[in-house]
């Protein structure tokens, strides 16, 4: 019984490594690529269309 439970254990931390380091060196970089890319062209479309350029306000 305690051979099959180390087994499964094993397997189970061997799964949870792989996918710490998918989230880590793939998930999170591109989600953050896509999220500042949002961002930056919803800033620029707001620029584009309702507010114009920025400028000195003057």
């Amino acid at each position: 019984m305690s051979s099959i439970t180390d087994a499964t254990a094993k397997k189970t931390r061997s799964r949870e490594w792989k996918m710490f380091l998918f989230i880590t060196i793939f998930l999170f970089p591109i989600l953050s690529v896509i999220f500042v890319g949002g961002y930056g062209f919803t800033v620029w479309m707001l620029q584009l269309f309702v507010f114009g350029p920025p400028g000195h306000g003057g």
